[in-house]
């Protein structure tokens, strides 16, 4: 076969090279071999071939294209947005490292040195819980313990031959912070035996915040063995056997227990070497990116020893002084000056644990003043902390600090608890300038720090800079708005020995003006050397060359970025105004975490929220970050106390700030993940909000004030020429009641109906005849006891059956007009009667037939609680019919009159009639016969609500015209017995069969895993050729697809499944037949829909599903407002030509205006002769690349939604079923979800399968997808119980009704959420 130009294919008996590669990828110089095809093949196997024939793809680069441009709104950039005007900054360094005759060679060579001539000097004091000296620890015990260790660990874990550790080996050091003494023999224990101690936390549980990034930092750092107290030990958990569990994403660890008793002492003979420092690497310590990942931050032994000296001579740390530590001693701050400056320089190092502050919060000063303390390391929380406690403690003296490291002064709201401080303490001897800030960095260590000033001697000045140029990456002195102003103080000088530079945060690292804020670098050798293991990172870190304006490097001398943001001041004075990681870019303008944190604080939020629990992040949304405020809630505070709360946050960080917040959620005390010294995970947090385990109970999302880059209005589109498809019928009319008569004359033992029960046993058959001589007596009863006259209606109420078919029949027979209606629910009779009552009124009928059970239930006296009962017309049961045959039946003059009332809700809530004619339905039937090949000899299953649409048609008429055999299962009956829809189709070998998407939906959830257990019960449905879904809705694509992927290995072929489509004016436009290709999906994308544009796509955007049009039916897509046809780029309104369409709507009031609009309707241009029905639903014609039997290209029709469902917002058009699934996918917990809209707002309603508390971690969910996927701010989030989203009979959502009960008040919603 070869594909020729116009898309053909011919036949030729050629072999041929082809000389390059051709349109369908083929590659050059393969041999092509082209087979002739006989033409006498069979049809399924010509259509086999022909579909072979493989759409042309887009090019590759089509897969790729962002349209963001064509979607967002951008901003026009402001011509007052201020610019850096300074020069290019200068390369700032630091006093020169001085060179001091009696500093050690190397750190742990000091440590020798004191434990051999100040043995009893005290080197560490650790705190009970209660705040007092629990034991001091000397630098003797120190040295000879530290010792002890360093022999056990190289001589006694292995053998001689096969020792377990290695110098350079990397070791966990995993000691609690209420254990320094135990850290600190384990730290110098490992410098002395030559590997590399990794402090890390305390694991409390499996699943601790951070734990898996700390396995990954394990794993990096190739750690295999552990170090740990035996008190530590005991703490971990265990398995059942005893053992410690494996640790999320931790790689295998051995424990070894390094208390003393455990110790060997080492033999006299043996001595620890100590190297003078060089480049290896000393110690790991850990940090954390803003991504949440764990990297460790290799400090080589150099680097180790000239920190400790810089800190020295900085500090001017003095031999013999003591030093209060309130810091971590693993890492940071209070690693460098409390562990190894301290030892250094023979300091007495008192550390006051995070377990006692949260205690005793004066702990730390009472220290201060009883031993005299020299230098303080805090943070501002224990500043703050101390203040608060401080009214008990009145003889406090604090005259002795000559320091006071505020470890994160370089934060800007460090100012305010610094001075509040000093304010309560002034009085009790503490002096202004001892309070010295500091800037830190993982990677370069300590960057700056305040030295202790002159007493007397002027305070550095501040910085009162404006947020709105801050905001955009310059300093600009505020001198008017003071609300607006962030005040900023100095960290002092840089380190000695260091160089400095500032750099943009992003892109190259360009050097800076001297107005302009950037990343500070520092070369120093007193700095992290690299990330342990990872190169790659490194590199972009450690190994920085700025550049200048020309984008030259300013030398050869690399430098490390240190993650703080800042600017050099007047003398030299460093400021920092942030980090890289709290920096949140929105709509191109900087804002830092700390910042909104301090407006918040500045909220008085001492009733509402906890002080020190607020986490500020940002989510990307909508092409751009978006900024997430968390605080954990106090218990005392009230709703009322809260949203007053949340709403002067709004306003502070709108005002000072100047950006809009997306969401601020107030979670329940005690619930956001915490650091292992007390703050907050925002990593963690951050994920949590992302995957809806917060869980808040209280949230304010604020969309419409932050999202302003919402995308354009709707460009109106010209039509194009017409798509218009068709498929033809030829046949005689026939009247349905004598094509029962004649099969009863002619077959009267063939059986047409089979019904089964939920056990799939008949309970009931009927043969030809036996549907005749019923229907006959029907029609006696109704000439004998109705009163009736030729063409009154008949409402027949009955459940699902045999009976229901033979009352439809007897209406016939006796020139009535028959009207079906679903019976009213015996449980539910208040929902569910109004209906029935609605309908008899509204189709003004003269009589009921029903059954016994059910007259009963309609004059019982909880009926009469709902309904009228003493008006209903006559009422018949027809379970005790007398042997009487009518005199005459009733033969209609013409085929034009009215056969049948077809009564449906629409999804929208509207009761509509429509009228069906005699020629109508047996010209439907004889098309439906065409399409699915129906005749006497064989078998169809149907398991469907019988009442109106073309499931009362495939129920009740299909089987008398076309003489084959209906196997009928209700669906009430699968709620007995979920299999027996399924049983019925392998037991009987049925070949075609027809359900709901209700019943699919039960069985999917219902059976989806029980395969194994009915495949072994001999389930098998090989056998089915076709599954159609009745529907009036476009296809649930979803629901078909694992319908089929589930029951694939009982043998239901993927191509089985296939939707009908059918509407109000024709009850079945499209159905997929037998000889007819195989079902085809198409992917559309769903901008181009809402701008009523069809754009075909290869990647998942809108999935539809092809109805393949029925015989004699005509399809014109046309639109709604013009009624001009449309081309088949666009989307339009799906209207029909067909003799099956029905006569009109039926109106108690004759409306004809309504009936001539819907039934009889021409288009304004091109064929305007030709009368239509519209169906109210949007579609779209697509040549599908599948041949029919034909080999002719085949049409496909494919339904997008209800025209009167879809929602006209910002000047689009959009399908709420694409709202649904999106909002659906958003939380494991949203059981099922619908929207509307409401003055303007959209509104989505989700159904909460989970617990109540997780009722508000889905209103971020729901607001972020919705504004992701398709650009709407959600306005209100209702969040309900299962089952209160209203689902007709056919399982289609009823928003209006849902609306309705939105407006009214009925929902009893769990919560609602009016995003601002």
């Amino acid at each position: 076969m070869l594909d020729t130009a116009d898309g053909t294919l011919t036949h030729a008996r050629i072999c041929t090279k082809c000389p390059s590669r051709d349109s369908n990828g083929v590659k050059s110089g393969t041999w092509v071999y082209c087979v002739p095809v006989s033409s006498r093949v069979s049809t399924k196997i010509q259509q086999l071939l022909n579909t072979l024939k493989r759409p042309k793809r887009p090019p590759l680069s089509e897969f790729f294209l962002d349209d963001s441009e064509e979607i967002v709104e951008v901003p026009r950039p402001d011509p007052n947005t201020p610019k850096p005007e300074g020069r290019q900054i200068i390369p700032v360094k630091g006093e020169p490292l001085g060179v001091v005759s009696n500093w050690p060679p190397a750190l742990q060579a000091a440590l020798a040195r004191w434990g051999a001539t100040q043995a009893k000097s005290p080197a560490l004091t650790a705190l009970d819980i209660t705040g007092k000296p629990l034991y001091t620890l000397t630098y003797g015990k120190l040295w000879s313990r530290s010792l002890k260790l360093a022999y056990t660990l190289l001589n006694k874990l292995g053998t001689k031959t096969e020792p377990v550790l290695q110098t350079g080996d990397r070791v966990a050091l995993v000691y609690p912070n209420s254990d320094p003494a135990m850290f600190w023999v384990a730290f110098y224990g490992c410098l002395l035996a030559e590997v590399i101690p990794v402090p890390i936390e305390v694991p409390l549980s499996r699943q601790d915040a951070g734990s898996q990034q700390i396995g990954f930092l394990l794993g990096s750092c190739g750690v295999s063995l552990a170090l740990t107290s035996e008190v530590c030990l005991k703490g971990l958990p265990k398995t059942p056997n005893g053992e410690i569990v494996q640790f999320k994403g931790w790689p295998r660890m051995k424990w070894v227990v390094t208390d003393t008793k455990y110790l060997t002492k080492p033999s006299k003979d043996w001595q620890p070497h100590i190297p003078t420092a060089n480049t290896d690497t000393a110690y790991i310590e850990y940090k954390a990116s803003k991504e949440g990942t764990v990297m460790g931050v290799a400090v080589s032994k150099i680097a180790m020893l000239t920190h400790c000296q810089a800190l020295t001579q900085a500090c001017n740390y003095c031999e013999g002084e003591t030093l209060v530590n309130v810091l971590d001693c693993k890492k940071d701050m209070g690693m460098w000056h409390g562990v190894l400056t301290s030892v250094m320089n023979r300091i007495h190092t008192i550390t006051v644990p995070y377990a006692v502050m949260k205690a005793c919060p004066m702990s730390w000063v009472q220290r201060v003043h009883i031993h005299k303390a020299r230098v303080a390391l805090v943070k501002c929380r224990d500043l703050h902390w101390a203040m608060m406690a401080h009214k008990d403690q009145k003889d406090i003296n604090l005259s002795s600090i000559r320091m006071l490291i505020v470890a994160d002064g370089a934060n800007p709201w460090s100012v305010s608890s610094c001075d509040a401080f000093l304010n309560v303490f002034q009085s009790h001897g503490l002096r202004p300038e001892v309070i010295c800030p500091c800037a830190t960095s993982p990677e370069a260590l300590t960057v700056a720090i305040r030295r202790p000033g002159a007493r007397g001697a002027p305070l550095p000045a501040r910085a009162i800079l404006s947020m709105g140029g801050l905001s955009h990456g310059v300093i600009r002195v505020n001198t008017e708005d003071k609300n607006s102003a962030l005040t900023v103080q100095d960290v002092g000088h840089i380190m000695p020995g260091a160089l400095m530079c500032i750099v943009k945060p992003d892109g190259s690292p360009q050097l800076c003006k001297t107005d302009e804020i950037g990343e500070i670098v520092i070369n120093s050798r007193a700095g992290g050397t690299m990330y342990y293991g990872l190169p790659g990172v490194t590199k972009n870190t450690f190994e920085v060359i700025p550049v200048n304006q020309a984008g030259a490097p300013i030398g050869e001398i690399p430098f490390a970025r240190t993650g703080l943001l800042g600017f050099v001041g007047p003398g030299s004075l460093v400021f920092v105004v942030g980090k890289i990681e709290g920096l949140l870019m929105v709509s191109g303008r900087r804002h830092n975490a700390d910042d909104l944190v301090a407006t918040a604080l500045a909220v008085e939020p001492v009733k509402t929220v906890y002080r020190g629990r607020i986490a500020v992040f940002s989510v990307t949304v909508f092409y751009d970050e978006r900024i997430v405020i968390v605080a954990e809630q106090r218990p005392d505070a009230s709703e009322e106390d809260s949203f007053q709360w949340m709403s002067r946050v709004l306003q502070a960080i709108d005002g000072i700030h100047q950006v809009g917040l997306y969401c601020l959620a107030l979670v329940p005390a005690n619930t956001l993940p915490k650091t292992p010294l007390g703050g907050i995970h925002i990593c963690e947090t951050k994920q949590s909000f992302l995957d809806g385990n917060l869980h808040p109970c209280n949230i304010l999302m604020c969309p419409h004030t932050c999202v302003t880059n919402m995308p354009k209005p709707r460009q109106k589109q010209p039509g194009e020429p017409s798509s218009v498809t068709a498929c033809n019928l030829y046949g005689t009319h026939q009247f349905l009641s004598e094509a029962l008569q004649w099969r009863a004359q002619t077959d009267p033992d063939h059986v047409l109906y089979v019904l089964l029960n939920s056990k799939g046993v008949p309970v009931c058959t009927a043969t030809c005849a036996q549907l005749h001589k019923r229907a006959e007596k029907i029609t006696a009863t109704l000439l004998e006891r109705g009163g009736l006259n030729t063409g009154d209606n008949v409402v027949l109420l009955y459940p699902p059956g045999i009976d229901l078919i033979a009352a439809f029949y007897g209406c016939l027979y006796a020139g009535v007009i028959p009207v079906t209606v679903r019976p009213p629910h015996p449980q539910n009779l208040s929902a569910t009667l109004p209906t029935v009552r609605m309908i008899i009124d509204v189709s003004k009928a003269a009589c009921i037939l029903t059954t016994q059970p059910l007259m009963r239930i309609l004059r019982s006296r909880e009926a009469a609680a709902s309904v009228n009962v003493k008006t209903w017309p006559t009422i018949i049961d027809t379970d005790d019919l007398p042997r009487k045959r009518p005199p005459h039946l009733y033969k209609p003059p013409t085929a034009e009159m009215l056969a049948y009332l077809d009564f449906s809700v629409s999804t929208t809530g509207m009761l509509t009639g429509v009228k069906m004619s005699h020629a109508a339905i047996s010209t439907l039937c004889r098309s439906i016969k065409l399409q699915c090949e129906l005749y006497s000899s064989r078998q169809i299953a149907i398991c469907l609500d019988p009442y109106c649409g073309l499931g009362f048609v495939l129920w009740c008429l299909s089987s008398v015209y076309s003489g084959h055999q209906s196997i009928l299962i209700p669906p009430l009956e699968l709620e007995t017995s979920l299999p027996v829809w399924l049983s019925t189709l392998s037991q009987y070998k049925i070949r075609d069969t027809f359900c709901s998407y209700s019943v699919m939906e039960l069985c999917t959830k219902g059976l989806g895993t029980q395969t194994e257990v009915l495949k072994a019960r001999g389930l098998n449905l090989s056998c089915v050729r076709s599954c159609v879904v009745v529907a009036e809705e476009r296809p649930r694509l979803a629901l078909s697809q694992s319908f089929s992927k589930l029951f694939k290995d009982l043998g239901l072929s993927p191509r089985a499944v296939s939707t009908a489509f059918g509407s109000r004016v024709n009850l079945a436009i499209g159905l997929q037949g037998t000889s007819g290709p195989d079902p085809s999906t198409v992917y559309v994308d769903m901008k181009s829909l809402r701008h009523d544009r069809v754009f075909h796509l290869w990647s998942q955007y809108v999935l539809c599903f092809p109805s393949q049009i029925l015989p004699g039916v005509r399809v014109i897509i046309v639109n709604p407002e013009t009624r001009g046809p449309l081309g088949d780029s666009h989307l339009g309104e799906i209207w029909v030509n067909s003799p099956h369409s029905a006569s009109g709507y039926y109106t108690i009031y004759g409306e004809e205006s309504l009936q001539a609009d819907h039934f009889n309707t021409k288009l304004s241009f091109g064929d305007p002769q030709t009368l239509w029905s519209r169906t109210g639903y949007l579609g779209f014609i697509k040549r599908t690349e599948l041949l029919d039997a034909s080999g002719d290209r085949h049409d496909a029709l494919f339904v997008v939604g209800s025209l009167d469902e879809t929602l006209e917002l910002r000047g689009l058009r959009y399908h709420p079923i694409d709202i649904e699934t999106s909002v659906s996918r958003a939380h494991r917990s949203i059981a099922e979800s619908a929207v509307f809209t409401w003055t303007n707002l959209l509104v989505v309603v989700a159904e909460l399968s989970g617990s109540e508390q997780e009722a508000l971690d889905l209103v971020p969910l729901v607001t972020n997808v919705v504004l992701e996927e398709h650009h709407l701010i959600v306005g209100v989030v209702v969040i309900v119980d299962p089952g209160v989203i209203p689902i007709n009979s056919r399982g289609e959502k009823q928003r209006m009704h849902l609306r309705d009960s939105f407006l009214a008040d009925q929902l009893d919603p769990i919560y609602v959420a009016y995003n601002m």
